[in-house]
Protein backbone atom coordinates (compact mmCIF):
# COMPACT_ATOMS: atom_id res chain seq x y z
CA UNK A 1 0.00 0.00 0.00
CA UNK A 2 1.51 3.35 -1.04
CA UNK A 3 2.07 6.34 1.25
CA UNK A 4 1.38 9.96 0.42
CA UNK A 5 3.99 12.63 0.92
CA UNK A 6 2.67 16.21 0.87
CA UNK A 7 5.08 19.12 0.41
CA UNK A 8 4.28 22.77 1.06
CA UNK A 9 6.61 24.94 -1.01
CA UNK A 10 8.09 24.34 -4.45
CA UNK A 11 11.53 25.90 -4.25
CA UNK A 12 14.92 24.61 -3.06
CA UNK A 13 14.11 22.61 0.08
CA UNK A 14 10.69 21.37 -0.99
CA UNK A 15 11.56 20.17 -4.47
CA UNK A 16 14.96 18.81 -3.43
CA UNK A 17 13.08 16.70 -0.90
CA UNK A 18 10.58 15.60 -3.53
CA UNK A 19 13.28 14.68 -6.04
CA UNK A 20 15.38 12.76 -3.52
CA UNK A 21 12.35 10.87 -2.21
CA UNK A 22 11.36 9.98 -5.76
CA UNK A 23 14.84 8.59 -6.44
CA UNK A 24 14.39 6.23 -3.50
CA UNK A 25 10.77 5.25 -4.04
CA UNK A 26 8.70 4.92 -7.18
CA UNK A 27 5.14 6.25 -7.61
CA UNK A 28 3.58 2.92 -6.59
CA UNK A 29 5.30 3.10 -3.21
CA UNK A 30 5.15 6.83 -2.60
CA UNK A 31 2.69 9.36 -3.98
CA UNK A 32 4.13 12.89 -3.87
CA UNK A 33 1.86 15.94 -3.89
CA UNK A 34 3.50 19.38 -3.78
CA UNK A 35 1.83 22.79 -3.46
CA UNK A 36 3.43 26.00 -4.72
CA UNK A 37 1.59 29.31 -4.55
CA UNK A 38 3.89 31.09 -7.01
CA UNK A 39 4.60 30.80 -10.72
CA UNK A 40 8.02 29.13 -10.57
CA UNK A 41 9.80 26.23 -8.91
CA UNK A 42 13.42 25.44 -8.11
CA UNK A 43 14.77 28.89 -8.93
CA UNK A 44 17.76 30.84 -7.67
CA UNK A 45 16.60 33.88 -5.73
CA UNK A 46 20.29 34.58 -5.04
CA UNK A 47 20.77 35.17 -8.76
CA UNK A 48 18.15 37.92 -9.09
CA UNK A 49 20.57 40.84 -8.45
CA UNK A 50 22.87 39.50 -11.18
CA UNK A 51 19.94 39.18 -13.57
CA UNK A 52 18.97 42.77 -12.83
CA UNK A 53 22.60 43.86 -13.29
CA UNK A 54 22.80 42.14 -16.67
CA UNK A 55 25.28 39.39 -15.77
CA UNK A 56 22.51 36.85 -16.37
CA UNK A 57 20.84 37.39 -19.72
CA UNK A 58 17.40 35.97 -19.05
CA UNK A 59 15.10 34.92 -16.24
CA UNK A 60 14.91 31.26 -17.21
CA UNK A 61 18.65 30.84 -16.65
CA UNK A 62 17.85 31.07 -12.93
CA UNK A 63 15.42 28.13 -13.04
CA UNK A 64 17.02 24.80 -12.19
CA UNK A 65 13.92 22.70 -12.91
CA UNK A 66 10.52 23.74 -14.28
CA UNK A 67 7.15 22.57 -12.96
CA UNK A 68 6.78 20.41 -16.06
CA UNK A 69 10.10 18.67 -15.37
CA UNK A 70 9.01 17.86 -11.83
CA UNK A 71 5.66 16.60 -13.04
CA UNK A 72 7.37 14.36 -15.57
CA UNK A 73 9.03 12.63 -12.62
CA UNK A 74 5.66 11.58 -11.18
CA UNK A 75 5.46 14.47 -8.73
CA UNK A 76 1.93 15.86 -8.52
CA UNK A 77 3.00 19.50 -8.42
CA UNK A 78 0.10 21.94 -8.10
CA UNK A 79 1.13 25.45 -9.08
CA UNK A 80 -0.61 28.65 -8.00
CA UNK A 81 -2.08 26.73 -5.07
CA UNK A 82 -1.74 28.10 -1.56
CA UNK A 83 -1.94 25.97 1.58
CA UNK A 84 -4.16 27.73 4.10
CA UNK A 85 -4.16 25.31 7.02
CA UNK A 86 -2.31 22.33 8.45
CA UNK A 87 -4.32 19.87 10.56
CA UNK A 88 -1.74 17.62 12.28
CA UNK A 89 -4.37 15.68 14.24
CA UNK A 90 -6.11 14.48 11.07
CA UNK A 91 -2.91 14.58 9.01
CA UNK A 92 -4.27 16.78 6.25
CA UNK A 93 -3.79 20.22 4.69
CA UNK A 94 -6.31 22.66 3.23
CA UNK A 95 -5.30 24.36 -0.01
CA UNK A 96 -6.84 26.93 -2.34
CA UNK A 97 -6.43 27.09 -6.10
CA UNK A 98 -5.59 30.77 -6.61
CA UNK A 99 -7.10 30.84 -10.10
CA UNK A 100 -10.50 29.29 -9.33
CA UNK A 101 -10.72 29.93 -5.59
CA UNK A 102 -11.67 26.30 -4.99
CA UNK A 103 -10.52 24.80 -1.70
CA UNK A 104 -9.76 21.17 -0.92
CA UNK A 105 -8.39 19.05 1.91
CA UNK A 106 -5.54 16.66 1.08
CA UNK A 107 -4.50 13.95 3.51
CA UNK A 108 -0.88 12.96 4.13
CA UNK A 109 1.13 10.20 5.71
CA UNK A 110 4.21 12.43 5.75
CA UNK A 111 4.37 16.20 5.45
CA UNK A 112 7.24 18.51 4.50
CA UNK A 113 7.01 22.21 5.34
CA UNK A 114 9.26 24.29 3.07
CA UNK A 115 7.49 27.64 3.16
CA UNK A 116 10.68 29.72 3.04
CA UNK A 117 11.00 33.22 4.41
CA UNK A 118 9.18 36.47 3.83
CA UNK A 119 10.98 39.76 3.21
CA UNK A 120 10.65 42.44 5.83
CA UNK A 121 8.28 45.13 4.62
CA UNK A 122 7.55 47.59 7.42
CA UNK A 123 4.16 49.19 7.68
CA UNK A 124 5.16 52.67 6.51
CA UNK A 125 3.34 55.31 4.47
CA UNK A 126 3.92 54.71 0.76
CA UNK A 127 5.66 51.35 1.19
CA UNK A 128 3.28 49.71 -1.29
CA UNK A 129 3.41 52.49 -3.87
CA UNK A 130 4.30 51.77 -7.49
CA UNK A 131 8.05 51.98 -7.90
CA UNK A 132 8.79 50.24 -4.57
CA UNK A 133 10.17 46.74 -5.11
CA UNK A 134 11.24 43.70 -3.15
CA UNK A 135 13.45 41.07 -4.79
CA UNK A 136 12.30 37.76 -3.31
CA UNK A 137 10.91 35.98 -6.36
CA UNK A 138 11.41 35.91 -10.13
CA UNK A 139 8.16 37.85 -10.48
CA UNK A 140 9.69 40.51 -8.22
CA UNK A 141 12.78 40.64 -10.40
CA UNK A 142 10.72 41.01 -13.57
CA UNK A 143 8.60 43.75 -12.01
CA UNK A 144 11.74 45.67 -11.06
CA UNK A 145 13.19 45.30 -14.55
CA UNK A 146 9.91 46.54 -16.01
CA UNK A 147 10.04 49.61 -13.77
CA UNK A 148 13.66 50.29 -14.71
CA UNK A 149 12.68 50.11 -18.37
CA UNK A 150 9.73 52.49 -17.95
CA UNK A 151 11.31 55.06 -15.63
CA UNK A 152 12.90 58.17 -17.09
CA UNK A 153 14.62 59.28 -13.90
CA UNK A 154 17.95 57.76 -12.85
CA UNK A 155 17.82 57.97 -9.05
CA UNK A 156 17.53 54.82 -6.96
CA UNK A 157 17.31 54.34 -3.21
CA UNK A 158 18.06 50.95 -1.67
CA UNK A 159 16.70 50.46 1.83
CA UNK A 160 18.94 48.10 3.78
CA UNK A 161 22.62 47.23 3.46
CA UNK A 162 22.74 43.48 3.96
CA UNK A 163 23.57 40.98 1.24
CA UNK A 164 20.61 41.84 -0.98
CA UNK A 165 21.00 45.57 -0.35
CA UNK A 166 24.64 45.79 -1.42
CA UNK A 167 24.11 43.44 -4.38
CA UNK A 168 21.15 45.49 -5.60
CA UNK A 169 23.14 48.69 -5.12
CA UNK A 170 25.72 47.31 -7.53
CA UNK A 171 23.05 46.16 -10.00
CA UNK A 172 21.46 49.61 -10.10
CA UNK A 173 24.80 51.40 -10.29
CA UNK A 174 25.75 49.30 -13.31
CA UNK A 175 22.45 50.22 -14.93
CA UNK A 176 23.45 53.87 -14.79
CA UNK A 177 21.50 54.93 -11.68
CA UNK A 178 22.60 57.32 -8.97
CA UNK A 179 22.37 55.01 -5.98
CA UNK A 180 21.75 55.90 -2.34
CA UNK A 181 21.73 53.16 0.30
CA UNK A 182 19.82 53.96 3.49
CA UNK A 183 20.89 51.72 6.35
CA UNK A 184 19.66 51.63 9.93
CA UNK A 185 22.95 50.20 11.28
CA UNK A 186 26.18 52.06 11.94
CA UNK A 187 27.86 50.38 8.96
CA UNK A 188 26.75 48.23 6.02
CA UNK A 189 26.77 44.44 6.30
CA UNK A 190 25.66 43.96 9.89
CA UNK A 191 26.78 40.33 9.60
CA UNK A 192 30.31 41.74 9.91
CA UNK A 193 31.87 43.53 12.85
CA UNK A 194 31.62 47.34 12.49
CA UNK A 195 35.35 47.76 11.76
CA UNK A 196 35.06 45.38 8.79
CA UNK A 197 31.75 46.94 7.76
CA UNK A 198 33.58 50.27 7.66
CA UNK A 199 35.83 48.88 4.93
CA UNK A 200 32.75 47.99 2.90
CA UNK A 201 31.33 51.49 3.50
CA UNK A 202 34.52 53.16 2.29
CA UNK A 203 34.71 50.95 -0.80
CA UNK A 204 31.08 51.56 -1.74
CA UNK A 205 31.53 55.30 -1.35
CA UNK A 206 34.58 55.07 -3.60
CA UNK A 207 32.42 53.38 -6.25
CA UNK A 208 30.06 56.35 -6.29
CA UNK A 209 27.34 54.91 -4.04
CA UNK A 210 26.00 57.32 -1.41
CA UNK A 211 25.88 55.59 1.98
CA UNK A 212 23.49 56.86 4.66
CA UNK A 213 24.03 54.95 7.91
CA UNK A 214 22.28 55.13 11.28
CA UNK A 215 19.10 56.19 9.47
CA UNK A 216 15.60 54.85 10.07
CA UNK A 217 13.22 55.08 7.11
CA UNK A 218 9.92 56.69 8.13
CA UNK A 219 8.04 56.87 4.82
CA UNK A 220 8.15 56.58 1.07
CA UNK A 221 7.01 59.89 -0.41
CA UNK A 222 4.79 59.71 -3.47
CA UNK A 223 4.05 62.16 -6.26
CA UNK A 224 0.71 63.29 -7.69
CA UNK A 225 0.64 60.12 -9.79
CA UNK A 226 0.95 57.95 -6.67
CA UNK A 227 4.41 56.67 -7.59
CA UNK A 228 7.39 56.65 -5.25
CA UNK A 229 9.36 59.87 -5.47
CA UNK A 230 11.53 59.90 -2.34
CA UNK A 231 12.53 57.97 0.78
CA UNK A 232 12.20 59.88 4.04
CA UNK A 233 14.10 59.35 7.28
CA UNK A 234 13.73 61.19 10.57
CA UNK A 235 16.33 63.75 9.47
CA UNK A 236 16.35 63.86 5.69
CA UNK A 237 14.70 62.94 2.41
CA UNK A 238 16.32 61.24 -0.60
CA UNK A 239 14.83 61.60 -4.09
CA UNK A 240 14.03 58.30 -5.79
CA UNK A 241 12.63 57.19 -9.12
CA UNK A 242 12.81 53.59 -7.93
CA UNK A 243 13.05 52.12 -4.42
CA UNK A 244 14.39 48.65 -3.67
CA UNK A 245 13.85 46.98 -0.30
CA UNK A 246 16.65 44.84 1.06
CA UNK A 247 15.86 44.76 4.76
CA UNK A 248 16.24 41.06 5.42
CA UNK A 249 13.76 38.23 5.91
CA UNK A 250 11.89 36.35 8.60
CA UNK A 251 10.80 32.69 8.57
CA UNK A 252 7.42 32.15 6.90
CA UNK A 253 5.88 30.06 9.67
CA UNK A 254 2.35 31.35 10.24
CA UNK A 255 0.90 28.03 9.05
CA UNK A 256 3.14 26.14 11.45
CA UNK A 257 2.35 28.50 14.31
CA UNK A 258 -1.40 28.11 13.77
CA UNK A 259 -0.97 24.33 13.76
CA UNK A 260 0.78 24.42 17.14
CA UNK A 261 4.19 23.34 15.86
CA UNK A 262 7.27 24.42 17.86
CA UNK A 263 9.06 27.62 16.87
CA UNK A 264 12.39 28.97 18.08
CA UNK A 265 13.41 32.38 19.34
CA UNK A 266 13.77 33.69 15.78
CA UNK A 267 10.38 32.38 14.63
CA UNK A 268 11.69 29.38 12.69
CA UNK A 269 10.53 25.80 13.02
CA UNK A 270 12.56 23.56 15.32
CA UNK A 271 13.70 20.19 14.03
CA UNK A 272 15.97 17.35 15.06
CA UNK A 273 19.08 16.32 13.13
CA UNK A 274 16.98 14.42 10.58
CA UNK A 275 14.99 17.65 9.93
CA UNK A 276 11.91 16.10 11.55
CA UNK A 277 9.82 18.70 13.39
CA UNK A 278 10.06 18.30 17.15
CA UNK A 279 7.24 17.83 19.63
CA UNK A 280 4.10 15.78 20.10
CA UNK A 281 1.93 17.83 17.75
CA UNK A 282 4.04 16.80 14.75
CA UNK A 283 3.64 13.18 15.84
CA UNK A 284 6.75 12.13 13.94
CA UNK A 285 5.08 12.73 10.58
CA UNK A 286 6.28 16.28 9.74
CA UNK A 287 9.63 17.46 8.43
CA UNK A 288 10.75 21.02 7.66
CA UNK A 289 13.64 22.63 5.83
CA UNK A 290 14.91 25.75 4.11
CA UNK A 291 14.44 29.33 5.21
CA UNK A 292 11.50 28.49 7.49
CA UNK A 293 13.63 26.57 10.02
CA UNK A 294 16.24 27.36 12.63
CA UNK A 295 19.44 25.34 12.58
CA UNK A 296 22.16 24.59 15.10
CA UNK A 297 25.12 26.93 15.03
CA UNK A 298 28.06 24.58 15.61
CA UNK A 299 30.25 27.36 17.01
CA UNK A 300 27.70 29.07 19.24
CA UNK A 301 25.85 25.92 20.28
CA UNK A 302 22.38 27.41 19.82
CA UNK A 303 19.72 27.60 17.11
CA UNK A 304 19.85 30.45 14.62
CA UNK A 305 17.90 31.49 11.54
CA UNK A 306 20.22 31.69 8.53
CA UNK A 307 18.43 31.97 5.19
CA UNK A 308 20.69 30.58 2.48
CA UNK A 309 20.01 28.47 -0.59
CA UNK A 310 22.97 26.22 0.21
CA UNK A 311 21.33 25.15 3.46
CA UNK A 312 17.90 24.76 1.86
CA UNK A 313 19.17 22.36 -0.78
CA UNK A 314 21.00 20.29 1.83
CA UNK A 315 17.91 20.22 4.04
CA UNK A 316 15.88 18.96 1.10
CA UNK A 317 18.34 16.18 0.39
CA UNK A 318 18.27 15.07 4.03
CA UNK A 319 14.48 15.21 4.25
CA UNK A 320 14.05 13.35 0.97
CA UNK A 321 16.35 10.59 2.12
CA UNK A 322 14.46 10.19 5.39
CA UNK A 323 10.92 10.30 4.03
CA UNK A 324 12.02 8.01 1.20
CA UNK A 325 13.08 5.26 3.57
CA UNK A 326 16.79 6.07 3.89
CA UNK A 327 18.66 7.92 6.60
CA UNK A 328 20.53 11.22 6.65
CA UNK A 329 21.21 14.06 9.07
CA UNK A 330 21.98 17.78 8.94
CA UNK A 331 24.38 18.46 11.83
CA UNK A 332 24.34 22.25 11.67
CA UNK A 333 26.15 25.27 10.21
CA UNK A 334 28.97 27.65 11.02
CA UNK A 335 27.34 30.66 9.37
CA UNK A 336 29.39 30.99 6.20
CA UNK A 337 28.35 33.58 3.62
CA UNK A 338 30.00 35.44 0.77
CA UNK A 339 28.89 38.38 -1.35
CA UNK A 340 30.24 41.15 -3.57
CA UNK A 341 29.60 44.72 -4.56
CA UNK A 342 31.33 45.60 -7.83
CA UNK A 343 34.89 44.27 -7.40
CA UNK A 344 34.76 44.16 -3.59
CA UNK A 345 34.36 40.68 -2.09
CA UNK A 346 32.84 40.25 1.38
CA UNK A 347 32.90 37.00 3.36
CA UNK A 348 32.32 35.79 6.87
CA UNK A 349 32.00 32.59 8.88
CA UNK A 350 31.53 31.82 12.57
CA UNK A 351 30.98 34.42 15.27
CA UNK A 352 31.30 38.20 15.27
CA UNK A 353 32.62 39.93 18.37
CA UNK A 354 29.13 40.67 19.66
CA UNK A 355 28.15 37.03 19.10
CA UNK A 356 31.13 35.85 21.13
CA UNK A 357 30.21 38.25 23.92
CA UNK A 358 26.59 37.08 23.85
CA UNK A 359 27.80 33.48 24.09
CA UNK A 360 29.85 34.39 27.17
CA UNK A 361 33.13 33.58 25.43
CA UNK A 362 36.44 35.25 26.17
CA UNK A 363 38.30 35.85 22.94
CA UNK A 364 41.12 37.58 21.12
CA UNK A 365 40.49 39.45 17.85
CA UNK A 366 43.17 40.25 15.30
CA UNK A 367 43.14 41.87 11.84
CA UNK A 368 45.79 41.62 9.15
CA UNK A 369 46.24 43.07 5.67
CA UNK A 370 47.63 40.94 2.86
CA UNK A 371 47.28 40.29 -0.86
CA UNK A 372 45.52 37.69 -2.97
CA UNK A 373 48.73 36.76 -4.84
CA UNK A 374 52.45 37.14 -4.29
CA UNK A 375 53.07 40.88 -3.97
CA UNK A 376 55.31 40.95 -7.04
CA UNK A 377 52.83 39.08 -9.26
CA UNK A 378 50.61 41.17 -11.57
CA UNK A 379 47.07 41.63 -10.32
CA UNK A 380 47.83 41.13 -6.63
CA UNK A 381 44.86 42.64 -4.78
CA UNK A 382 44.65 43.74 -1.16
CA UNK A 383 42.44 42.18 1.48
CA UNK A 384 41.77 42.46 5.20
CA UNK A 385 41.26 39.33 7.28
CA UNK A 386 39.85 39.47 10.79
CA UNK A 387 39.99 36.41 13.03
CA UNK A 388 38.55 35.62 16.46
CA UNK A 389 40.01 32.92 18.69
CA UNK A 390 38.95 31.71 22.11
CA UNK A 391 41.26 32.92 24.84
CA UNK A 392 43.37 30.19 26.46
CA UNK A 393 42.18 27.31 24.22
CA UNK A 394 42.91 29.10 20.94
CA UNK A 395 39.85 27.57 19.27
CA UNK A 396 38.89 29.45 16.11
CA UNK A 397 35.62 31.32 16.62
CA UNK A 398 35.16 33.31 13.44
CA UNK A 399 36.71 34.89 10.38
CA UNK A 400 35.75 37.89 8.24
CA UNK A 401 37.35 38.88 4.94
CA UNK A 402 36.95 42.05 2.88
CA UNK A 403 39.03 42.50 -0.24
CA UNK A 404 39.32 42.44 -4.00
CA UNK A 405 39.48 39.55 -6.44
CA UNK A 406 40.53 36.29 -4.79
CA UNK A 407 39.54 37.32 -1.26
CA UNK A 408 36.02 35.99 -0.70
CA UNK A 409 36.35 32.26 -1.21
CA UNK A 410 39.29 32.08 1.17
CA UNK A 411 36.65 32.04 3.89
CA UNK A 412 36.06 28.38 3.04
CA UNK A 413 39.35 27.46 4.72
CA UNK A 414 38.10 29.02 7.94
CA UNK A 415 34.68 27.36 7.55
CA UNK A 416 36.31 23.93 7.41
CA UNK A 417 38.51 24.78 10.41
CA UNK A 418 35.45 25.89 12.39
CA UNK A 419 33.56 22.71 11.55
CA UNK A 420 36.55 20.64 12.67
CA UNK A 421 36.86 22.74 15.86
CA UNK A 422 40.48 23.51 15.05
CA UNK A 423 42.65 25.90 17.03
CA UNK A 424 44.36 28.78 15.31
CA UNK A 425 47.68 27.11 16.06
CA UNK A 426 46.56 23.98 14.23
CA UNK A 427 45.48 26.17 11.32
CA UNK A 428 49.01 27.55 10.90
CA UNK A 429 50.16 24.05 9.85
CA UNK A 430 47.50 23.61 7.14
CA UNK A 431 49.01 22.50 3.85
CA UNK A 432 47.33 25.00 1.54
CA UNK A 433 48.12 25.35 -2.14
CA UNK A 434 50.73 27.90 -3.09
CA UNK A 435 51.98 29.44 -6.31
CA UNK A 436 52.60 33.16 -6.92
CA UNK A 437 49.50 33.60 -9.16
CA UNK A 438 47.26 32.30 -6.37
CA UNK A 439 48.72 33.28 -3.02
CA UNK A 440 51.65 34.71 -1.12
CA UNK A 441 53.92 32.09 0.47
CA UNK A 442 51.86 32.54 3.61
CA UNK A 443 48.19 32.60 2.67
CA UNK A 444 46.31 35.56 4.23
CA UNK A 445 44.15 33.22 6.31
CA UNK A 446 47.28 31.62 7.77
CA UNK A 447 48.86 35.01 8.41
CA UNK A 448 45.76 35.90 10.44
CA UNK A 449 45.96 32.56 12.26
CA UNK A 450 49.61 33.21 13.18
CA UNK A 451 48.72 36.62 14.57
CA UNK A 452 45.82 35.06 16.49
CA UNK A 453 48.18 32.48 18.00
CA UNK A 454 50.40 35.29 19.29
CA UNK A 455 47.38 37.14 20.70
CA UNK A 456 46.12 34.00 22.47
CA UNK A 457 49.54 33.36 24.01
CA UNK A 458 49.84 36.96 25.16
CA UNK A 459 46.32 36.92 26.56
CA UNK A 460 46.92 33.67 28.44
CA UNK A 461 50.14 34.99 29.93
CA UNK A 462 48.51 38.20 31.14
Amino acid sequence: MSERLVIIGGDAAGMSAASQARRLKGPRELEIVAFERGNFTSFSACGIPYWVAGDVDERDALIARTPQEHQQRDIDLRMRTEVLEIDPRERRVRARDLASGAEEWTSYDKLVIATGARPLRPDLPGIDAPGVHGVQTLDDGQALLDTLGDTEGRRAVVVGAGYIGVEMAEALLRRGYEVTVVNRSAEPMATLDPDMGRLVHEAMTGMGITMVNDAEVTAVRTGDDGRARAVATEDDEFPADVVVLGMGVRPETELARAAGLPLGDHGGLLTDLSMRVRGPVADGAIWAGGDCVEVLDLVWGRERHIALGTHANKHGQVIGANVGGGYATFPGVVGTAVSKVCDLEIARTGLREKDARSAGLQYEAVTIESTSRAGYFPGAASMAVKMLAERRTGRLLGTQIVGREGAGKRVDVAAVALTARMTVEQMTALDLGYAPPFSPVWDPVLVAARKAVAAVRAGSAA
